[in-house]
């Protein structure tokens, strides 16, 4: 099930407690596995929210507007820092958005890490206007909310293309 855009906004509001946590534990984030999120600048509320999640379990996932290496306005500089970024990260995460979708960058930053075999999640979100993400399920791993069988706590699973069924999302289980 796609991860409701009104769930990653709750999760945003915990986001300055994760930004204090992340500057002052910052020397665990080597043992922690990567991600390149790829995502619309428009879409920060929903990113900050995707933070939480991932620190939660235990994912270390790079955003571009907090590298503040990156130049103000993107060039061919970003290009590079991008690739460098997507190469040197353990996974590559797609947040699927109506933004995301527009975006010039997006497809390119996809493109560049399918062509470099990286592992690829998708995230699909839902909003009110529909579910986002559904055209690279068949072709990519996917990340979706659901609620875990034991207890009925709201979990987030990492599952195979095509697949409905996978494992809670943690830095032991990401590929």
């Amino acid at each position: 099930m796609a991860i409701s855009q009104s769930t990653l906004r709750s999760k945003a509001e915990s986001y300055s407690r994760y930004s204090i946590k992340y500057a002052f534990e910052s020397y665990n984030f080597s043992k922690k596995k990567s991600a390149f999120l790829c995502h619309s600048h428009k879409d920060e509320e929903l990113v900050k929210g995707l933070l939480v999640i991932f620190e939660e379990a235990g994912l270390d996932l790079y955003v571009d507007w907090q590298d503040h290496s990156m130049p103000e306005t993107p060039n061919s500089v970003t290009a590079r820092k991008i690739q460098e970024k997507i190469k040197s990260s353990d996974v590559f995460l797609f947040l699927a958005t109506a933004n995301s979708k527009a975006s010039r960058w997006c497809p390119w930053e996809i493109g560049f890490a399918d062509s470099s075999q990286k592992g690829i999640y998708i995230i699909p979100t839902a909003d009110g206007y529909g579910t986002y993400g559904n055209e690279y399920l068949e072709l990519y791993s996917h990340i979706d909310a659901g609620t875990y069988k034991i207890d009925g706590r709201l979990g987030y699973f990492m599952s195979k293309p095509g697949e409905l069924t996978g494992y809670a999302i943690s830095n032991s289980n990401i590929l």
